[in-house]
């Protein structure tokens, strides 16, 4: 097999200790040693860098950093030529975002690109009177959005200064090195994607685009009025109106165009793919990859159908609102009235803390009499435990403890809770949401979300019938080992990879993949007067300490 060289476009994940997209980037580079991957990561907090890096191995030939969340003044200024540029590029690009079209958006997005590339970072710039007016007037022109007509000079404001941090990656000296590169994987859409939509349209580099959890989406959920952080300053930390509708088609006109150009996009499950298709992604190029687990962490449950107390429902994962842990404690005391010898144990990953308060409020509230017994006899019908601690059950033990495991979300992407417990055998009980009855493939039982008596049904029917819920679990084992382990996800890239090269177009510079053998690439940087300069690092691992705010970093290896 010849050997790929693979630009691997990160935010907020692998390489970092921390991030969502952490763990199957990581598992996708150890499953590929006989490849060669660059990393290039966007990191979105001082927190998040400043917990390190993980261990990363040999065949990892590069690390590029660079931060959002640091202000990037490379003390550049342009001449009243390169400003005259920039305001044509970037009238453009605000005409495309206000008025919904993607034809000037494009335009203005890699005019900004050819200016930061050609004469040096856009901070300034995008940060000048001369941008706010520009918005403005893109607001009040003609045939503009509805939702952004009103905007005023705060939300002008709030909303330039977003788009200076979204835009960061236009000024990154990353793009010399991204040309030589045979394929350019970006680990999520948005944001991360963006260096590969440039070294694409400048270099001819195939991008191939993975979104387990679709960006745009991520956005509005995230951008909600009922969101708790975000620009705008509204009331709870939510964005402003103007600013909330100015962010959500600055969104989707760049989702609109990484979907065009894209040469592969691989959602991680049906639902994504449906959001990728509604926003004008063709469906050959398309191809459905789901996420890689780890069996081997679930085996000793998995192939152990009598473990765990029958008579205990199981619930993992993140307490938050979208996972409405308060339907599911209205539907535990529906089932606590036909079985009062039920159990409900409540496992977090990760914690909203005003949200958790509520719940155990509720569960509080529900079951007073117990909850007072239980005081004396040390058996709560309702607990509330942690993963990850180190006194805490793992994973695996987690859903041992009982034989059904229930989700009672309203909002989900890919549930990967759900999957790991089909990889432990059990049978479930979810809600319809996401991607859900995909992942379940009939081995398990979904009802409506926000129903309380139809989850208590579903609960109380697997609890009176443990054959038929064995029968589940078992099919639900052999259909996570089949559609969701490490093994298929990364033989399902190797092919991807492969297939890019094959078809992909020819560079502009006439070049070929494979034209020159792997010893002849000489590891080396080139230093541009963007951003921000160069700087080696020490070795990578889980104590490294945080890189200054705002340089770019890479790491080499060993010629």
């Amino acid at each position: 097999m010849p050997l790929v060289r693979i630009g691997l476009l990160t935010e907020g994940g692998y390489p970092y200790a921390t991030g969502e997209a952490r763990l199957w980037c990581d598992r996708l580079v150890r499953g590929l040693p006989q490849h060669e991957f660059e990393l290039y990561a966007l990191s979105r907090s001082a927190e998040q860098e400043e917990r390190g890096r993980v261990v990363l191995p040999e065949h990892v030939t590069r690390v590029w950093t660079a931060p959002l969340w640091a202000p990037a003044d490379d003390g550049h200024t342009y001449s009243r030529r390169e400003r005259r540029r920039f305001a044509d590029c970037f009238k453009e690009l605000v005409r495309g975002i206000c008025a919904g079209e993607s034809e000037p958006f494009a335009a203005g997005l890699y005019g900004l690109a050819e200016l930061a590339r050609e004469q040096g970072g856009l901070y300034a710039a995008l940060r000048s009177e001369t941008a706010v007016r520009a918005v403005e007037s893109a607001c009040r022109a003609p045939g503009a959005l509805r939702s952004v007509q009103r905007a005023q000079v705060a939300d002008l404001l709030d909303f330039v200064d977003e788009l200076e941090r979204l835009l960061r990656p236009l000024s990154l000296d990353w793009y010399e090195d991204l040309s030589e590169v045979d394929v350019c994987h970006a680990a999520a859409g948005g944001v991360a994607a963006l260096p590969g939509l440039l070294a694409k349209r400048f270099f001819g580099v195939p991008l191939l685009v993975t979104e387990y959890g679709v960006q745009l989406r991520a956005h509005y959920l995230e951008h909600s009025p009922d969101a708790h952080s975000g620009p705008g300053g509204a009331p709870g930390g939510a964005p402003r109106p103007a600013v909330r509708a100015l962010l959500a088609a600055f969104h989707m006109r760049l989702a609109t165009e990484i979907y065009a150009r894209a040469d592969l996009l691989t959602p991680g499950n049906a639902h994504a793919r449906r959001w990728q298709e509604r926003c004008g992604a063709t469906r050959d190029r398309l191809r459905t990859v789901y996420p890689g687990m780890e069996a081997d962490r679930f085996a000793t449950v998995g192939e152990d159908p009598d473990r765990g107390d029958p008579g205990t429902l199981v619930w993992v994962g993140r307490i938050e609102p979208a996972k409405d842990l308060i339907a599911l404690l209205h539907a535990f005391a529906e089932v606590r009235r036909a079985a009062p010898e039920t159990r409900l144990r409540i496992f977090a990953t990760a914690v909203v803390p005003g949200y958790l308060a509520d719940c155990r409020s509720l569960a509080a509230q529900l079951f007073p009499d117990e909850a007072a017994d239980a005081v004396t006899a040390g058996e709560n019908p309702v607990t509330f435990e942690e993963i990850g601690g180190p006194d805490a059950a793992s994973p695996a033990e987690a859903y041992g403890c009982g034989r059904v495991v229930v989700l009672s979300s309203v909002i989900e992407g890919f549930p990967i809770t759900l999957a790991e417990a089909m990889l432990c055998g059990r049978a479930t009980v979810s809600t319809d949401a996401g991607a859900v009855c995909e992942v379940i493939g009939g081995t398990g039982l979904v009802v409506p979300p926000r129903n309380p008596r139809a989850l208590a049904d579903a609960c109380l029917s697997l609890l009176r019938d443990p054959e038929r819920a064995h029968r589940l679990g078992a099919a639900a084992r052999a259909r996570a080992l089949e559609l969701f382990t490490v093994e298929q996800n990364v033989a399902a890239f190797r092919e991807i990879y492969l297939q890019l090269l094959a078809r992909g177009p020819a560079r502009p510079d006439g070049g070929v993949p494979f034209e020159q053998p792997p010893e002849a690439r000489v590891p080396g940087h080139w230093t541009s007067p963007t951003w921000a300069a160069t700087a080696p690092v020490p070795a990578n691992g889980p104590g490294a300490p945080a890189q200054t705010p705002n340089t770019t970093t890479t790491t080499e290896a060993p010629v």
